[in-house]
């Protein structure tokens, strides 16, 4: 799909479809609505008055041959209340319009900017919508349902002087989702640990970073024990996946920012197995590691001025006759001791020797995501990822990077009470809680055991990652959720 900016008045441009969008108020009829409708000879003022035309959110409006437009259809979006409309909005308007006209064979259509949202950064935020629309899940059908595609839309009505460089931005950011996403999406057989590292290396070296990929035996040298446990029970082998962005200079002091991200290729809960209802989705369990690739991906191509690894620990949990066992006490890269008390909490243990190993390379920062917890759904459903993060100072810089990236995000607690439910009896710490309820914040407790002091965020992304229905602006499946807030901090942060 090709996206291109266009400088000719909306009226004579020759297309399939015009779009823009109309709010929830009683003068609907204002500003580049106004003109079309103008230009239209009134044909859309009548429909407001009606209430055929509302504003409500996602309320499409087409209209066929409409007179005065070059344009062969007009489709006029809802878009909710004025007062609380953002980028966020904004992007899922320009998602669901291409949903909407590709599901009617619409093979080109224009995206007319309105008024206060025509500068740069507006056009950015279409393009990442338009772009992550444009994903399907179907991969494996033999007999697609759907075999329409758009062509290119163009965007319209946009003023100044940076609009290209943000059209590829968008475009960029919008295409490393889609990345992150195909991988999120492939069924385990057909991308074990493996095969990802193998997909990783080529992106890595067609980015221009610099890989590394630690085989099972590099595994044991480093005494990487608490992933080797999670690995022992599977025929697969473990790897780790390392691809390092350094910039043309690197200033003295600067930050290294490390990724660090869960990729359970498929997590059956080992020997305290899953129930079989849903079990399939658990090929989604490398979600995190996704999110941390397609960050950096994205990094290579956008340059910030600070070195960036990510660190993509990767295995299946199996209920292999060597598998590991509730009891067992295994011994960290970092030295620390491990009781294992129930083996499906195994992703913050092959985080624990990720975050290990991105401090040995140097890490001043880190980042971790992870489809990490079903507690964090309980606490927030579908809706906003879990951001833990010390010093707190450090979070909040990364959840003004959320919100500038248009990503919901709800800082949650990290009080000293919570690491007293992860003390173990036997050994330094214990792989879940010894109470009834947290869940999702002794996991991060778990895991900050061993960021220790380094400025860390840890991200919960396990009720976010993936949509269990078709959305307006976004097909079902893999979301890529977190990749903007990563890249806008890490810019942010050189």
């Amino acid at each position: 799909m090709q996206i291109q900016i266009e400088s000719q008045p909306f009226a004579s441009i020759n297309t399939d479809a015009l779009v823009t969008y109309v709010f929830d108020k009683d003068d609907r009829i204002e500003g580049a609505v106004a003109d079309l409708d103008k230009q239209t000879g009134g044909k859309i003022a009548p429909l407001a008055k009606s209430g055929e035309l509302n504003g409500k959110p996602f309320e499409m409006v087409l209209l066929h041959y409409p007179q005065g437009l070059a344009a062969r259809r007009l489709l006029l979006i809802g878009a909710g209340k004025s007062d609380k409309f953002t980028h966020a909005e904004l992007r899922r308007l320009a998602g669901a319009s291409l949903r909407y006209l590709k599901s009617r064979g619409v093979k080109k259509f224009v995206w007319l900017a309105r008024e206060k949202e025509n500068n740069a950064a507006s056009l950015q935020t279409v393009a990442e919508g338009l772009v992550a629309a444009d994903f399907e899940s179907d991969t494996y059908r033999s007999k697609k349902e759907n075999t329409k595609n758009i062509d290119s839309v163009s965007l319209a009505g946009f003023q100044g002087n940076d609009l290209a460089a943000a059209l590829e931005r968008g475009k960029l950011l919008g295409d490393s989702q889609n990345w992150a996403r195909t991988l999120i999406n492939e069924p385990s057989n057909k991308l074990t640990p493996r095969i990802l590292a193998e997909r990783a290396e080529a992106m890595g070296k067609e980015a221009g970073l610099a890989v590394d990929i630690l085989d099972e035996k590099r595994i044991e040298e480093l005494k990487m024990g608490a992933l080797l446990g999670v690995a022992q029970g599977s025929v697969e082998p473990p790897r780790v996946i390392v691809l390092t962005y350094t910039p043309a200079i690197v200033k003295a002091g600067a930050p290294v920012l490390a990724l660090v991200g869960k990729a359970v290729t498929f997590d059956t809960g080992g020997i305290s197995i899953k129930p079989a209802d849903g079990m399939e989705k658990m090929k989604y369990d490398m979600g995190g590691g996704a999110t941390m690739l397609g960050a950096i991906r994205a990094i290579a191509s956008l340059k910030p001025a600070i070195k960036v690894i990510a660190v993509v620990p990767a295995t299946e949990n199996m209920p292999g006759g060597r598998a590991q066992k509730p009891g067992d006490v295994q011994v960290a890269m970092s030295g620390k001791t491990i009781e294992i008390i129930n083996t499906d909490a195994e992703g913050r243990l092959i985080l624990a020797d990720g975050i290990a190993y991105a401090k040995k390379l140097g890490a001043t920062h880190l980042i971790d995501a992870a489809t990490l917890t079903g507690a964090i759904m309980i606490a927030l459903a579908n809706v906003h990822v879990g951001a833990f993060g010390t010093p707190r100072e450090y979070l909040d810089r990364f959840l003004d990077s959320a919100k500038s990236a248009g990503e919901k995000m709800w800082p949650m607690p990290i009080d000293d009470e919570y690491q007293e439910m992860i003390k173990s009896n036997i050994a330094d710490i214990r792989n879940t809680g010894s109470g009834k309820g947290g869940g999702a914040i002794t996991a991060a407790w778990f895991i900050k055991e061993f960021a220790e002091d380094t400025p860390w965020i840890h991200l919960d992304i396990a009720g976010t990652a993936w949509n269990d229905d078709n959305k307006p602006w976004l097909a079902k499946g893999p979301t890529g959720i977190a990749i903007r807030s990563i890249v806008d901090f890490a810019t942010k942060l050189s």
